[in-house]
């Protein structure tokens, strides 16, 4: 689908000036990803910078070790602050995206970004928008690490997916969260179990209930 001006006034409603949305609609492209596939990996360098327009995507850092800690996600109208701060300086990426849900996008190209920072108020506004939501999920990301226990994460990071994609039951396994969390699989299964005694939740196979 072309991107056209009307279309990204009815998204964006009243953020970007006109000459923005003309310049976005002819530079943009419209994009469709599946569950599972993968934006950006690290050591990749980033070629465009997406803005989420439906769905989500989950932003992990890797270690030398191969394990994965999720950051934050990234939902409607949301831009990836680590993408837009590797295209700025040319680097490579040290992020990996995937798609959590059916997701569409915009992809901007990189060339763009630092253009537009220059030309338009409200694109630099909704880049250091993007930066400070971005700075403040890692802040909470950080204080769940230092602060809360095991199990008060695993509720907190199980919130953040229902809220991501607005359902009730989670298709994913007690493996999936234990890489996430950076933690072993017996843990969460442990962990999992005492909130379901709890009534928190409800244990399925490869599925997890929010009750």
């Amino acid at each position: 689908m072309k991107l056209s001006v009307e279309y990204l006034q009815e998204i964006f409603q009243g953020r970007f000036e006109y000459t923005l949305l003309e310049e976005l609609a002819q530079a943009g492209q419209l994009k469709n990803a599946s569950v599972g596939s993968y934006l950006i990996r690290p050591g990749e360098f980033i070629r465009s910078v997406p803005i989420i327009l439906t769905g989500s995507v989950k932003i992990m850092r890797p270690d030398q070790g191969g394990r994965e800690a999720l950051l934050y996600y990234l939902g409607g109208l949301d831009a990836c602050a680590m993408s837009l701060t590797c295209c700025l300086g040319t680097k490579r990426s040290e992020i990996t995206a995937v798609v959590e849900e059916e997701t569409t996008m915009i992809s901007i190209p990189v060339e763009k970004v630092d253009e537009w920072m220059c030309r338009f108020s409200t694109w630099k506004q909704f880049v250091f928008q993007t930066y400070q939501k971005r700075f403040d999920n890692l802040l909470e990301t950080i204080d769940e690490v230092i602060f809360h226990k095991l199990d008060e994460r695993l509720l907190v990071y199980l919130q953040k997916k229902v809220a991501s994609c607005q359902c009730s039951v989670l298709s994913i396994t007690h493996e999936d969260i234990a890489q996430e969390l950076v933690t072993s699989r017996e843990v969460i299964s442990r962990l999992l179990k005492q909130m379901e005694k709890n009534g928190q939740v409800q244990l399925m196979r490869n599925k997890i209930i929010m009750l």
